[in-house]
């Protein structure tokens, strides 16, 4: 079982993966490790960790295309987490691979950013990993991610989690979502 979550920075997909870790005993990996690990070890891979999102995603999904699949032929779990697996993504990997993933797009609606964006989005960014600096995102540009996140999962056909207003009531239903598809996949 290989669990992708992916949404715009700031989202909780770290939280997220933490949080199944713990559920499920099973490892998780932050793609931006990856994105920095492979940056640093030769600057010259391709990209920078300023280049925008696409650019560095259509790096690394060879990469995680690879590791997925391994962990799928030899029956080992994993989450995946980052704002670089891109839905359009999920059409390359066969179906005997993509039978074995619980895919996770998230976001936030329009409401939930404008009624949030100090108090619950900034303030809970560093939940798990420690950001140095200040969100510089402005609420404008932060919908307009979203927005545009939302339309790229609608175009290529994945299942969309938004958050409308109660996001410790909505997640939940995201986790059921998860546990669902594992019970599914434990019974393949």
């Amino acid at each position: 079982m290989i669990i992708l979550i992916s949404a715009v920075g700031s989202t909780g997909k770290t939280l997220m993966a933490q949080k199944l870790l713990e559920r499920y005993h099973i490892p998780y990996l932050s793609i931006d490790h990856l994105k920095m690990g492979l940056y640093r070890g030769d600057q010259h891979c391709g990209f920078t960790p300023l280049d925008d999102t696409e650019v560095i995603g259509d790096k690394l999904w060879p990469i995680l295309k690879g590791i997925i699949m391994t962990n799928i032929e030899n029956g080992q779990h994993i989450i995946i987490e980052g704002c670089y697996i891109l839905p359009h993504y999920l059409k390359e990997l066969d179906v005997n691979y993509s039978e074995k993933i619980i895919p996770v797009f998230l976001g936030f609606s329009k409401n939930y950013i404008q009624k949030n964006f100090e108090a619950k989005i900034v303030k809970h960014r560093n939940a798990v990993e420690l950001r140095n600096s200040p969100e510089e995102r402005t609420i404008k540009e932060l919908i307009k991610e979203h927005k545009e996140f939302k339309a790229h999962c609608l175009q290529s056909d994945v299942r969309y989690f938004e958050i409308e207003n109660d996001y410790c009531k909505e997640i939940l239903e995201v986790y059921d979502y998860i546990d669902a598809e594992k019970r599914r996949m434990d019974l393949i």
